[in-house]
């Protein structure tokens, strides 16, 4: 089997929308969490998002917005920044062995949401020619594709919150296996929208705002913790053949070793202690390693009550007594759930956990929770920490969970 890189990676998120300041901002515990500033939130009963400072309009054409959803806006800008960021430059003998593995929740919900307001509210015969090709779940790694001459498998994987881990998973063992030389992996979700939320504030899942501080509503593994905080965003990998990309002198922060994925078979919202381990356990064994040798973990950690105390369990179950030494990070604390944009997000995060030997807070985390005992690094970051192998955590509804491990890369 070959070896997995990666040689690259960009971020858009509400604590920063490059890398370094993505970083920065979740190493000093800045929480992008505030009230959404929406002209439609103030018709909500629950106004606390991660949302996105953006502004297209400095990316993009007026013409080039016009087809474009904010979730393949979001996708291009960090797809841009992971390309940058990789030095990566396709000859037309590579882009055939060049494809794009990608996640998303809900696609181009701002788009279809924007339709059924022409034509059920405003009662508009017509709405926009591209509302389709904008609104399609495979918009954004079609356009990321196109952008980047991506003549290899072009797949979207729609499993909620796991999402873009599985994409990232599923693209790894796509080079593993000697189907493609370099795979562009990653997810986008914009979900903050006024239907969407309204969804999710009827499902009764989501954060109260804290009445102090808004930006400290989201609090995983706490236990007064309300409810996750609903974020939106993207990250872009790049995931290449170990010697080529050694060849060509990229920078690598890390080599993908692990993967798991297993069905939790039980229920649609409630989390499965079992499927959790299961996932774990495949993606450790896939690995080859001792699971002592884990030395950082991302959490799913969401900040439900019952999300947090399962995920605390199967970590347990997996680690035995080695779990009590593993810091354990939530950052969604910080930049919200992204849905389908998350695994990726939170991967990123761990892979610069790695290189800068640094380990984010899981912020707002005053109050523990007997239930949840491990060491989840409250409140204040970590420096100059031992870090060679990483684990990142992406449990879905639906029960469709995904880990992924790497390593410090070794020639």
């Amino acid at each position: 089997m070959r070896r997995v890189v990666i040689s690259g990676l960009g971020v858009v998120s509400s604590v920063g929308s490059n890398k370094a300041d993505f970083f920065g901002n979740l190493m000093a515990g800045k929480s992008g969490v505030r009230t959404l500033s929406s002209d439609f939130s103030e018709k909500l009963s629950i106004r606390v998002a991660a949302e996105v400072d953006f502004d297209p309009s400095s990316h993009f054409s007026r013409m080039r917005l016009g087809s474009l959803d904010r979730f393949s806006q979001f996708a291009l800008v960090a797809a841009k920044e992971a390309f940058g960021d990789s030095g990566l430059a396709l000859s037309e003998i590579d882009k055939p062995r060049a494809g794009i593995y990608f996640g998303t929740g809900i696609g181009g919900v701002g788009t279809i949401e924007e339709g059924y307001v022409e034509i059920y509210t405003r009662e508009v015969p017509r709405i926009k020619p591209l509302t389709v090709l904008m609104a399609m779940n495979n918009a954004a790694a079609s356009q990321i594709s196109m952008e980047y001459g991506l003549q290899g498998p072009n797949v979207t994987y729609s499993t909620a919150c796991s999402s873009s881990s599985i994409a990232i998973g599923e693209a790894y063992r796509l080079i593993r296996q000697g189907y493609a030389d370099v795979m562009v992996a990653g997810g986008s979700e914009a979900l903050l929208t006024y239907g969407t939320i309204n969804a999710w504030i009827s499902l009764r899942t989501l954060a109260l705002p804290d009445e102090r501080d808004v930006s400290t509503s989201c609090k995983p593994f706490s236990k007064n913790r309300t409810g996750l905080v609903l974020g939106e965003g993207s990250a872009v990998l790049i995931l290449e053949e170990a010697g080529r990309a050694m060849a060509r002198g990229a920078p690598i922060y890390g080599e993908l070793i692990g993967y798991g994925s297993a069905s939790d078979a039980c229920h649609i919202t409630k989390p499965s202690r079992e499927g959790q381990v299961r996932s774990m356990r495949l993606a450790i064994e896939e690995a080859g390693i001792d699971p002592r040798k884990i030395d950082h973990i991302n959490a799913h950690g969401t900040a439900t009550a019952i999300g947090d105390a399962v995920e605390t369990a199967a970590i347990k179950e997996v680690f035995g007594q080695h779990a009590h030494r593993i810091p354990v990070t939530s950052t969604k604390s910080m930049h919200g759930h992204m849905m389908g944009a998350t695994g990726a997000v939170e991967f990123a995060a761990a892979l610069l956990a790695m290189k800068h030997k640094s380990i984010p807070p899981t912020a707002h985390l005053d109050e523990p929770d007997p239930e949840c005992d491990l060491d989840y690094v409250p409140n204040v970051g970590r420096a100059e920490v031992d870090i060679r192998t990483i684990m990142s955590n992406s449990f879905a509804f639906g029960g469709s969970n995904a880990v992924l491990i790497a390593r410090e890369f070794k020639a």
